[in-house]
């Protein structure tokens, strides 16, 4: 029995997941490495505050903007062929980026780096649920998933060594190589496969685009100008329209583009609304982290990075075992215990005091590696498995989506509970501008050597974290409930009309040429 499900499976899925993995890991290291960069491309290039925002967000606002649609794409014309055209694109964006003469050739290079990142990730995983069959593909998941988080941890660190011993430009230089390699990889190894042709939705289309990118955009806005300002409050109106005309048009349209219809399905609405509210506080915990490793404690950024190693190993080691264990006892288990755990890490970081010592630091990010480690891959397996074959691009479009708004929502909430909360615990009698930024209160400070505003500053911080990491800790806990109580394991195809279980998702597999 063992040997002919060996003969079923396809001999090169563990290079292929290798390929899989090096191209959502090039995609995750470049984002990282930029938040260490922005200083010497502020320099070279003579950036000012608004070129750097449109540098770090154009990528983000293209890429959750074109997710939906390239998963339809990958879907329709060879989830392979797509991922290589984006690794393509991807390596000829950054090449661009490594020789721009100003902020605006950056900013185009970002752009279509957005667009090749948009058309890699849906295909990474939708490829992967189609090589690997259901015994085998938690511990795929698990691996993809431990490469992301590498690629956090690293990239960093990466990023600071590139730059100490060449220029900015190497960290968008070191995308092309790996590109090459990843392309030449998977037109060797990779067999393609696609859904069973349909027709085109180009309405759907555009409607996804328009209303991901207002969303997206008023999240990133909200956080800096609130919801009162006019611009924000027109950007949201745009994307409630283009998100509700989106919602109608797929319900009635004879072809969608999303299958709306899986939201109906407890398992992947239960696994969407608890990796919202997972990527809501990870999207925080970097945001919220550094500053308190970098301002309060004063932690280098090369050491800030390093800081995160504890988290990083933790995942790795839970994603395998996460992995053994989620075939015996099940995604929903697996993903409410991981939850939970990482609450816990939430909980440790938030009572963390201005100064803390690393193993105290060490064990809240132990946890929160542990929890990661066993719910992500089981959170994210619950959702694919309730995805019909056919759709297995969009699907896996619909988790990156899902976690994409997620971490957008947390960087604008929790930065916003940062925000307030550190204004509130300043003393009264602290300068404005100190009130305002803890980076600007002990720059004050040092320049006029003010000890107890620098104090209070560190002290109002460690509260306002407090406040953020507990804030996250509720968020994380409620995925934990909703987990428990939508997630169900399907142990066979299921009737009455839900969609199939996760041993129908073979895909539909052709020929590689």
């Amino acid at each position: 029995m063992e040997a002919v499900l060996e003969e079923r499976r396809h001999p090169r899925r563990w290079l292929i997941l290798i390929v899989l993995c090096l191209s959502t890991l090039v995609l995750v290291v470049d984002n990282m490495v930029l938040t260490v960069s922005v200083p010497p491309i502020a320099e070279d290039l003579g950036a000012d505050a608004q070129d750097i925002q449109w540098i770090i967000e154009s990528y983000i606002l293209v890429f959750a903007g074109l997710l939906l649609t390239a998963g339809s794409l990958s879907d329709r014309f060879g989830r392979r062929r797509i991922m290589v055209v984006g690794l393509a694109l991807f390596g000829a964006a950054s090449l661009l980026a490594t020789v721009a003469q100003n902020p605006e050739q950056l900013i185009a290079g970002r752009v279509l780096m957005g667009v090749g990142g948009a058309l890699i990730m849906p295909s990474t995983l939708s490829i992967l649920i189609t090589v690997f069959d259901d015994e085998e593909r938690r511990k795929a998941i698990g691996a993809w998933s431990a490469v992301a988080v590498v690629g956090l941890v690293g990239g960093p660190v990466l990023g600071g060594v590139l730059i100490a011993h060449f220029w900015w430009g190497a960290v968008f230089l070191m995308n092309v190589p790996i590109a090459l390699v990843a392309i030449v990889a998977a037109l060797v190894l990779m067999p393609e496969s696609k859904g069973p042709a349909r027709k085109a939705d180009p309405l759907g289309m555009v409607l996804s685009m328009i209303g991901m990118t207002a969303l997206v955009w008023t999240i990133i806005e909200s956080a800096e100008v609130g919801l009162g300002d006019p611009s924000t409050r027109l950007s949201l109106g745009v994307a409630v329209v283009a998100l509700a005309a989106f919602g109608i048009w797929e319900l009635r349209t004879e072809a969608p583009m999303v299958p709306l219809a899986l939201f109906r399905d407890r398992v992947f609405s239960g696994a969407s609304f608890s990796l919202v509210l997972l990527t809501f506080a990870n999207g925080g915990l970097m945001l919220v982290l550094t500053q308190y490793l970098q301002f309060v404690l004063g932690y280098s950024p090369s050491k800030t990075g390093i800081a995160f190693a504890p988290m990083a190993v933790a995942t790795l080691v839970f994603n395998g075992l996460g992995a053994t264990l989620g075939n015996k006892i099940g995604n929903r288990a697996m993903t409410a215990v991981g939850l939970t755990v990482i609450a816990a890490g939430f909980g440790a970081l938030a009572s963390l005091p201005s100064d803390a010592g690393f193993g105290m630091l060490a064990s809240a990010m132990v946890l929160i590696g542990i929890g990661g480690g066993l719910a992500m891959p089981a959170a994210t397996a619950a959702l694919m498995s309730a995805v019909p074959a056919e759709h297995a691009g969009v699907g896996s479009a619909l988790n990156d989506t899902v976690q994409q708004t997620g971490a957008a929502l947390g960087v604008a909430v929790l930065g916003t509970v940062l925000s307030r909360t550190y204004t509130g615990s300043m003393p009264e009698s602290a300068p404005t501008a100190a009130s305002h930024s803890v980076s600007d209160a002990l720059a004050l400070a040092g320049t006029t050597g003010d000890g107890a505003l620098a104090t209070a500053a560190r002290e109002a911080f460690t509260d306002a974290m407090s406040a953020a990491f507990w804030a996250g800790a509720a968020g994380v806990l409620a995925a934990a409930v909703l987990a428990l109580v939508l997630i169900r394991d399907r142990k066979t195809p299921a009737g009455d009309g839900e969609p199939a279980d996760e041993t129908t998702h073979t895909g539909e597999l052709t020929t590689a040429a």
